[in-house]
């Protein structure tokens, strides 16, 4: 029996259901991800039909992830149990939604609703990731989780130049009702082959945890979107901030005293899932600061001075090399691991990443230069993220897969979120006061900024697991130590 769905109950399915499962696990994650980054390319021309600074379009994008961010952890718990499945169903529900929601001529308010209901759907691919081990023989399951992972970053690239098509030619609003289209897709392919999990034990929901963690994180992001309007020493600002602070310890202690926690915290003491953790938080930051850059830098007018004035389209096909390198990466990882190790693609991943933010850096006069960048980008982050999940499965109790991966992704999120945040933010406080666009010089002390991220991604993937080596050597040497003298008084 497997933890999911007994053997001869998944088995006894027809073949074609069977069959379908990871594609439609897959596409459902892909959908997820475009639906979720739709924002990007968009910003400047949300800003410009809604009559907002650019600073506030962002959210456009930043509610989203902060809103996954916060679904993530509850629906993972919930996905434990048996329910999983009709989590899974209610979440592509609410994605639906929200897509018809900012589909809707509404107004910028309700467009960020809209938004914050598709962020829901970031919640679903851990239970996807979840669906797979549970359900798959071990040799098809591996490979699975690892694609499911890469999903979250492969369907930006491939998800922008098609919306950007429909919303250059039909308007914003027709991109948002082509995401209300796939979502319809997802959630009907879900319902015809998903497997049922009703013989699971239930995973009770830590509603504490999860109101403290949302107020925290909606208060940092808060903090650093609006650092630069409030002014970073406004005593608003700093009581936010110490504010969001003490709700993180609350919950940190909570989670650490409850019986059924949220998160299990207990299982950041395994070195292994502490370093796909932390790398994914640091990357996440990295990662959708580049993107933010990219698509902000190439969209800006020839008449500032720098940038090109393309169109949607072109934005979206800049950054389509970035989902065709990292999902070539995920097929490069298994032959890099099985001749190095899991644990130092983590690390060549991050100098890869941290190489595409150096180009960006000091080599973006023409567009040729910032595809290669966003294809070195796909390389380094597909390396990374298809690793992540396969460490954090062999190092968890397989009842907390679903919990375990969930977390991650929510430091991915939040590193998404904060990363969208920063880029605003840096690019705001060089923007002169009266002018709408920022200096040059903004968009390389962000790249820089994005490179000593990748810098400390780099240096946590690598003294983490030495640490684990050495903990293991020393409790070796002890317990060699102990059997002698056990031998020595016999």
């Amino acid at each position: 029996m497997t933890l999911g769905v007994p053997v001869e109950t998944w088995t006894d399915q027809p073949q074609w259901r069977q069959r379908a499962l990871v594609p439609v696990l897959v596409f459902l994650g892909m959908v997820v991800a475009v639906i979720s980054s739709l924002g990007a390319p968009l910003v400047p021309t949300i800003a410009a039909m809604d009559h907002v600074s650019l600073s506030d379009a962002q959210w456009s994008l930043t509610i989203t992830l902060l809103v996954g961010a916060v679904a993530t952890p509850a629906m993972g718990r919930l996905g434990d149990g048996p329910r999983r499945r009709a989590v899974i169903l209610g979440g592509a529900v609410v994605v639906l939604l929200g897509s018809v929601l900012a589909a809707l001529p509404l107004g910028f308010g309700w467009l960020v609703a809209g938004r914050a209901l598709q962020g829901v759907g970031l919640g679903l691919t851990p239970l996807a990731i979840a669906t797979a081990r549970d359900t798959l023989p071990a040799g098809r399951s591996h490979s699975a989780v690892a694609l499911l992972s890469i999903t979250t970053v492969a369907g930006i690239g491939l998800g922008y130049p098609l919306t950007g098509l429909i919303s250059q030619s039909f308007g914003v609003h027709a991109g948002f009702w082509f995401a209300a289209l796939i979502a319809a897709l997802a959630l009907g392919a879900a319902a015809t082959v998903l497997p049922s999990t009703a013989g699971r034990a239930p995973s009770p929901l830590d509603v504490l945890g999860a109101v403290l963690l949302g107020a925290a994180l909606a208060g940092m992001l808060l903090v650093l979107s609006e650092g630069e309007v409030w002014g970073w020493a406004s005593p608003r600002l700093l009581a936010l901030a110490a504010a969001s602070v003490a709700l993180l310890g609350w919950w940190t202690f909570h989670e650490l005293r409850t019986a059924h926690p949220l998160v299990d915290l207990r299982l950041l003491r395994n070195p292994v899932v502490l370093t796909a953790d932390v790398a994914g938080l640091v990357a996440g930051v990295a990662i959708y600061l580049l993107i933010s850059l990219v698509t902000r830098f190439v969209q800006t007018p020839v008449t500032a001075g720098y940038g090109f004035g393309t169109s949607i389209v072109v934005t979206g096909l800049i950054l389509l090399p970035f989902s065709i390198t990292s999902v070539a990466a995920s097929k490069v990882v298994p032959v890099l691991a099985r001749r190095t190790s899991s644990a130092l693609v983590l690390p060549i991943g991050c100098v890869v990443s941290l190489l595409a933010l150096l180009t960006f850096a000091f080599a973006r006069d023409g567009l040729w230069e910032l595809l290669l960048a966003m294809g070195i980008a796909g390389l380094g982050v597909g390396c990374t993220f298809a690793v992540m999940p396969g460490l954090i499965v062999g190092a968890v109790p397989a009842g907390e897969t679903g919990s375990a991966i969930g977390f991650n992704q929510v430091l991915r999120y939040v590193g998404y979120s904060t990363g969208s945040a920063l880029s605003a933010a840096v690019l705001q406080a060089h923007t002169s006061p009266g002018r709408l666009l920022p200096s040059g010089a903004g968009y390389t002390a962000a790249a820089l900024l994005g490179c000593a991220v990748w810098v400390a991604a780099t240096v946590v993937t690598i003294v983490l697991p030495r640490r684990r080596t050495a903990v293991r050597s020393e409790r070796d040497e002890e317990s060699v130590v102990q059997q002698r003298a056990v031998g020595a008084t016999r």
